[in-house]
């Protein structure tokens, strides 16, 4: 995370005097913003995004999440469930800046559309209820945003909600996520008598009109009650902006009452270097404090000319590869988000990092290495387009008519080829079988697999090698609950599905290395193959590694291809129980090769067997999802619910009182989570709430390895 927020000083610093702007884009550079609405489920991103848009006169009526009426929460699911679903981009215009705003789900079997949006975004808005503060996948998001270098601001929302504390969410802020968050606000009375904000930097109180639904702002002095608190929230500011800001220091030196557009500027740079993360509040829902958030978008977090260029390889030479956001330099995209739309067809999202994409040009794919032709350029808004002619650099939008272009493809200029980095997706941790009802509905229930699984990484489709069935795999009971709705609603497919289960996982504790050598008569044909594989553990999430060492002179590099998808097929169907194996190293180190009888198929065979024996040789074990789960019950029920964690195999980790309650956070198998909403009411009669979300992969006990092996 440092070495991220070192860059972005750095390159705050230099500046970028390289960047060209073309004369026909609607705004200049530093005028664009593109965040991100982020936040744990029922915080309030989307009430807070809908009166963003409507006080920026994008839209001219409030959407409410509990009527369904809402903008950006467009799908039938999303309207039924009164939850986000699917990220929806849109743009609006705030003091003559454009900003670019996507709004991210908050329930954790969606966090993929958080970890894609993030990846592209300048910059965030972090929301934070002022009753729950900081929650299990508010904590997930922030990770996120800081595995990314995002710069963020904070926004305490539904302070008027009974039992909110504003001072309590940002000591939490500080506390549970590692931040330097400071108010820049600080509110005006808290639960029913939440009144109005006092803005420390210009010291006034805001009170916002009911009756022109918070459009109609009145500024006065500052009561004379809350002038001292006023004053050492105002001094904290100052003095957190001024360490280590030489031109704040300066003028705080000369006069600590430092002017508002100096105090502004330094914000600005503390915020755009990851060093800051000013605090808001308000209450979206009764329209109080939204327009502030976008004053604080538009001031405090960067425009696409702010932060670093990005970096890539050359896709030749795999030499490191800078872009930056120039209008007149090689184009460079990165394809974030693919959706299927009913009108328009499959539509691939797009960050523009350098140069422009323009209707009907050829553009290049760096992963298929093929050209493909640009056949709309979409402007978004939820569920509507506008078609352009351009997208220029720091932009985001569609792109209409690539066939090829999946999630994390970097779309380029030909002559100037870069691949830029992909994005990386958790492991799934649910799986259902499913089947169509009739024969009929076999193509169409294939054809609904593919285009689900394009659009969402984190949806895995495969068939089963002894069964034949067809498996799904998603996040969570939610996640694949909402993919079997799609399928009947939008592809129209009849189809059976299983119970979810749980999506077990093998890998190996130890060492290993296997060898295989295949020589078969197939066809009247000799076909010939010998492979030695090694694999070894790899840390718990690092994913899996696939290393070919191998001289060309020993096996021509034209058959490593099927060497590598061998190995693939091994790590797909695992040696134990038909599970993918994960968190390994895999390395082949040694080969025969007999130019006339050597095949691709023979090759592609080797390495799955080889791997297998490498792997059985390398003690393996079954591992299962360990879910984060934060249970808020009432005090005389806690030793119940601990007692009902530890029949569930689960560890309590920490345990801590907020008011009358008592908060419990544990790590508990995926497996023994299944109706846990209902044991939880039973338990707590009914007082209790919970969250939960995947926190990592665990070696399962001997006696449920035996289990797994015995079914």
């Amino acid at each position: 995370m440092e070495a991220v927020l070192e860059k972005r000083k750095d390159s705050k610093m230099t500046g970028k005097t390289g960047s060209r702007e073309a004369p026909e884009r609607p705004r200049p550079l530093g005028m664009v913003r593109n965040i991100g609405i982020i936040a744990h489920i029922d915080a309030g991103k989307t009430t807070t995004t809908e009166r963003m848009l409507y006080y920026a006169g994008k839209v001219y009526k409030m959407g409410e999440v509990h009527d369904g009426t809402t903008v950006m929460d467009y799908m039938i699911q999303e309207k039924e469930r009164g939850i986000t679903i699917t990220s929806a981009a849109t743009t609006c215009f705030w003091r003559d800046h454009q900003v670019n705003i996507i709004d991210t789900p908050g329930h954790v079997d969606f966090t993929v559309e958080v970890q894609r949006s993030l990846r592209v975004l300048d910059g965030a808005v972090g929301i934070f209820c002022g009753v729950g503060g900081v929650q299990p996948q508010s904590e997930t998001v922030w990770h996120q945003a800081d595995s990314y270098g995002v710069p963020r601001i904070a926004f305490v929302n539904k302070m008027d909600r009974m039992g909110a504390d504003f001072d309590r969410v940002v000591s939490e802020i500080r506390k549970r996520l590692g931040s330097n968050a400071v108010p820049v606000q600080i509110p005006w009375g808290s639960e029913e008598n939440f009144r109005g904000i006092i803005d420390l930097i210009s010291m006034k109180v805001l009170t916002f009109d009911e009756e022109s639904l918070g459009s109609k702002i009145n500024y006065g002095p500052i009561p004379s009650d809350l002038a001292v608190a006023a004053e050492k929230a105002r001094a904290e500011l100052i003095e957190k902006v001024a360490e280590n800001d030489e031109e704040v220091l300066a003028v705080y030196m000369d006069n600590p009452d430092v002017p508002a557009a100096v105090l502004k500027e330094g914000i600005r740079r503390k915020v755009i270097s990851g060093e800051l993360i000013p605090v808001l509040c308000g209450s979206s829902l009764k329209n109080k404090g939204c327009q502030q958030v976008l004053d604080a978008v538009v001031d405090y977090l960067p425009s696409p000319f702010d932060v670093p260029m990005i970096k890539g390889h050359h896709t030749g030479t795999g030499a490191e590869v800078s872009r930056e956001a120039d209008d007149f330099g090689p184009t460079s995209a990165l394809a974030f988000k693919i959706v299927n739309d009913s009108y328009v067809g499959r539509l691939v999202f797009v960050r523009v990092y350098s140069g422009r994409l323009k209707k009907g040009q050829n553009i290049y794919n760096s992963r298929t290495k093929k050209r493909e032709k640009i056949g709309r350029l979409l402007q978004l808004h939820a569920d509507s387009r506008t078609d352009v002619e351009t997208l220029f650099s720091g932009e985001i939008g569609a792109i209409a008519g690539l066939k090829q272009a999946t999630t994390g493809d970097t779309l380029c200029a030909e002559n100037a080829p870069v691949e830029l980095e992909r994005i990386h997706f958790p492991e799934p941790v649910m799986f259902m079988a499913i089947e169509p009802k009739s024969r009929a509905d076999r193509d169409k229930l294939a054809e609904a697999m593919n285009a689900l699984a394009a659009e969402d990484p984190t949806c895995v489709v495969r068939t089963d090698p002894e069964t034949g069935q067809t498996i799904i795999s998603g996040m969570g009971e939610l996640h694949l609950e909402i993919l079997r709705d799609r399928m009947l609603r939008e592809f129209r497919v009849e189809a059976n599905a299983g119970k979810p289960m749980v999506a077990y996982y093998e890998t190996v504790t130890k060492a290993g290395r296997g060898e295989y050598v295949f020589d078969r008569d197939i066809g009247g044909h000799r076909q010939f193959a010998q492979l030695t594989v090694e694999v070894a553990p790899g840390k718990r999430g690092s994913g899996n590694n696939i290393e070919i060492k191998l001289s060309k002179n020993i096996v021509p590099e034209e058959f490593w291809q099927s060497i590598e998808e061998g190995l693939n097929d091994g790590i797909m169907t695992g040696v134990l129980g038909r599970c993918p194996v994960i968190d390994i190293a895999v390395r082949v180190i040694d080969a025969k090769f007999i130019p006339e009888i050597s095949t691709e198929v023979a090759f592609r065979t080797a390495a799955v067997m080889a791997f297998r024996e490498a792997v059985m040789g390398s003690m393996p074990e079954f591992l299962e999802p360990i879910m984060e789960l934060e249970i808020i019950t009432p005090g005389e029920h806690m030793g119940d619910v601990i007692g009902d964690l530890n029949g569930r195999r689960g560890k309590v980790r920490e345990m801590e009182a907020r008011g009358m309650s008592q908060i419990v956070r544990a790590g508990v198998p995926l497996a023994e989570l299944f109706g846990y909403s209902t044991a939880i009411r039973s338990v707590t009669r009914g007082r209790a709430s919970y969250t939960m979300e995947p926190e990592q992969f665990e070696i399962v006990p001997e006696a449920i390895k035996q289990e797994l092996l015995n079914r």
